[in-house]
Parts: structure tokens; sequence; C-alpha cells
């Protein structure tokens, strides 16, 4: 039994597009090592990376290679080697997965994410970041964007930046790179597929809401200024002066549904997932904007008939959601059909929890920043390789991966991407094993007894 066999079928041929990107065998070799120890290990720490390649353990500061690797100390020959390119090609990967579907909506979900070192002082750039308890600690943001159908998932965007880095302009332009570089990917699509951005209250600014129109893409987005001065129906076809607020006071009710979400109910101690009714408030109202905002030169001022929605789940310690969509939300279908979408952004939470959980991006200990972005990167490109794996669970490799995780099979409880990656792990694990065992017999000849008691059934490759 050899590494490259083993890995031959799902992990080099998930790899296989990345190839483009490197120069030389030995770049490719840490490359392919680097990913498979950050699924193996869990962490970004190199050191532990690099004890989970039975390739790189072998030879001498195996995790200072894959330092000198990420901070292009030794790509010349692999000048695209970096976390752009790296994304890049995340992205090409996601727009031919996506588009492999017959799905009629693409939904795509943006959202930032604070990579947090609160103790770090030496790391090159920190800025301050939110922590659990809204205090200020040193970090860095990111910001990812997923697109999504109902079957498939892939990753069209991430880019981690400090605001104390000399490249950076502003976070407005960060959002805004995001949104042009995506839609430009994802221009195959749009002729058969209606496009979404599915956005929380930190995109509740009209120079996104701009951009994604003029791109033809359309949005729902939670609100954080509900002091938004707007137009309002006044009761005889026309439009009045008002505000989000005051449109939210007189919110007809269009729809109530039976849903199941984790919550805490009023009599509850602790939340749970259970059932709970959900009540679905819209009207129609009007939004001016100037279409040069925050854009040199002049512009046109422009209004746009958007719908105001709020979302209650009755019973509930849970805020209303109020949000706002520019698709027609008239009756009860429409209604629901909003309500559903919007439960889809939970994807970049769940998204960010398990690479962050399972995947270890803020273990990253690097003093480079390119080498900071570049090992990030290529946590989302292990991350990648984790969301092929488990496209359905009627595949045998799926459940045995789930098995190996701790699944055990519930009607309606298939296994999560954490499960899936215990399982890989506890894989990687006993391939790891098998070839340092291997490597030993054949320069050390039988192991010593102590050992050799633990291992009965073991063989060399030489006896199978």
């Amino acid at each position: 039994m050899k590494w490259e066999l083993d890995w031959n079928d799902p992990f080099t041929a998930y790899l296989a597009p990345f190839d483009h990107l490197v120069g030389d065998r030995r770049t490719w070799t840490t490359l392919t090592e680097t990913v498979r120890g950050i699924i193996g290990n869990g962490s970004l720490i190199c050191q532990r990376i690099a004890t989970q390649s039975p390739i790189l353990a072998r030879v001498q500061k195996g995790a200072q290679r894959i330092i000198r690797m990420v901070t292009a100390q030794t790509t010349k020959r692999s000048p695209e080697l970096d976390a752009t390119h790296l994304t890049a090609q995340l992205r090409t990967q996601a727009v031919t997965h996506l588009a492999d579907t017959p799905s009629a909506e693409l939904w795509l979900l943006a959202d930032g994410s604070d990579l947090r070192k609160p103790y770090a002082t030496a790391m090159p750039y920190l800025m301050q970041v939110r922590a659990l308890d809204k205090s200020l600690v040193p970090g860095y943001r990111t910001l990812t964007v997923l697109g999504l159908t109902p079957q498939r998932r892939g990753v069209l965007y991430h880019r981690l930046f400090s605001s104390t880095a000399p490249d950076f302009v502003s976070e407005p332009r960060e959002v805004q790179t995001a949104l042009q570089t995506v839609s430009r990917a994802i221009a195959p699509l749009k002729a058969r597929r209606s496009v979404t951005w599915l956005l929380d209250s930190g995109f509740d600014d009209i120079a996104v809401w701009r951009t994604i129109w003029e791109q033809d893409e359309h949005l729902l987005v939670r609100l954080a200024h509900p002091e938004r001065l707007v137009s309002l129906p006044d009761g005889a076809g026309g439009w009045q002066a008002g505000s989000i607020a005051t449109a939210r006071e007189h919110l007809p009710v269009l729809a109530q549904v039976a849903s199941v979400l984790t919550v805490r109910k009023r009599s509850q101690k602790q939340a749970k997932r259970q059932a709970v009714t959900v009540e679905i408030r819209a009207c129609p109202i009007q939004v001016t904007y100037e279409t040069n905002v925050r854009r040199v030169g002049p512009g046109e001022r422009a209004t746009r008939t958007v719908w105001v929605l709020e979302v209650r789940v009755l019973d509930t310690t849970l805020e209303p959601w109020l949000l706002l969509t520019d698709w027609e939300v008239s009756n009860a279908t429409q209604a629901l059909r909003m309500f559903q979408m919007y439960r889809q952004r939970w994807g970049v939470e769940d998204c960010f929890k398990f690479t962050k959980d399972c995947l270890g991006w803020e273990a990253v200990q690097v003093l480079d920043l390119e080498g900071i972005r570049t090992l990030v990167a290529l946590a989302w490109v292990a991350a990648g390789f984790l969301y092929a794996l488990g496209v359905g669970l009627e595949e045998e490799s799926v459940q045995l991966l789930a098995k190996l995780g701790g699944w055990e099979p519930r009607p309606n409880r298939p296994p999560g991407k954490m499960t899936l990656t215990r399982g890989l792990r506890r894989l990687v694990d006993l391939l790891t094993t098998n070839a340092f065992l291997q490597a030993y017999y054949q320069e050390q000849g039988p192991f010593p007894p102590g050992l050799a008691a633990f291992l009965p059934s073991w063989r060399p490759e030489t006896e199978l």
C-alpha cells in the first residue's frame, strides 16, 4: 500500500487543475502534501501540517519547506502559486461545478469573517477585529462568496485583507471588487439561471445594491438601517415620503408557514431545533439613489421599486428579520420563497464554522502577509475537496467516510461536513501510519517486540 496510490482517485483528480500554477515537481509535492496535512491535522500550523505527511515528516525541516513555499521563497518557477491564483482556480472549478446542475436559480452568499489572532504581536499588518465577546483583538478581515444551488456549492471568491496593509484602500472597495469579480466569472451561467445575492446586514449599502442591479442580478439583504428614507405607497396609487421604519409599522401579513429552526421559545431556558410558526409580512417601497455613489465623476438619480419584508418567528426570543429584495413579494407563494431563500444564507455561517473548526484557519502562524493569504487560501482548497466529497449520501465512499466519522444512519439526519472531515482524518491517519510503518520495516527490519504486540495483523508490502 502506497500513499500515492491511495490518493490517486479522489484527491489527485481534485488537485489536478491546480497543476498549471506549479513549475516544478518539488513544489507540486509540497503543495499536495500541504493540503493533505491541512485536512489530516485540521490546523494551519506548518509543523502540524508536516507531521501528517509521510513525505514532509521524513525530510529535514518539513515545516520550513511549507513556509518557504507559501512565502514564495522557493517558487521562482511557480510565480502564480499565491492566494490570488489559487482562489481564481477555485472560482473556475466552482463555476464548472455549479453549471452541471439543472437548477434554474443560483444564489450567491457573500459574507465577511474575522480571522482572530488575540495573542499575536509579531504577525504583519494586524488590525483590530471583533472577538466573540464584542471586544477588539488583533487579526485580519476576510471576504468570501459562495455559489449555491439546491444540489451544489462552490467557492467563488476569497480574500484576506487588513486596514493596515499597504495594498488596502477601503473595505467598500474590497466588497465592490468581490461583486464584480464574481459577476464576470458566472456570466456563462446567467443565460439560463436567475442570480440572487443573499446578504447580511453588513451589506445594507446602496452602493452594493447599485452594483448588483447594474449587473442584472437580484438581491435579498437583511437591513441594518430602518431609518433609511424611502417612498411609501400612499393608498391612492401614488407614493409619499417616509422611512423603512414607518413602512414596517403597516406591513400586511402575507403568509404563515410551519418550519423547523434552532430557537429558544419564550418558555424555554435554551435553544433547540424544533417546530415553529413563521409569519411573513411585506409591502413595496421605492428607493432613490445616485448611480455614482462612491465613484469618481457624475452620475444620475435613479429610483427602483423594491419590497421590504419582516419575518417573525412566533413565540420565540428571536428578533424579527427585516429584509429588502427586488423580487416581487405580493402573495403568500412569493413571501414563502423569500423566507426559504434567505435561510440558505446560513450556509455561509456553516461554511465559516466548518473552515475555522475543522481546518483551523485561525491557527495560522506565518510572519509574512502574502504567506498568510496563501496558507488560508490553501485551507479553502482543502475545504473545496471536502465539499466535493459530500455531493451525495447515496455514494458508497461518502457513507464509509461518514461512518468512520461516527455517523449513525438516521431518517432525515444526513452527516455534515464535520462528520465527513472527521472520517477522512481517521483515514488519513491510517494511511500515514501505514506509510511510516512500511518505511521503518524497510530500513530497520522487524518491529521491536513491544510495538509488534500492537500490530499482530500488520504485514509489509512484500508479504501482501
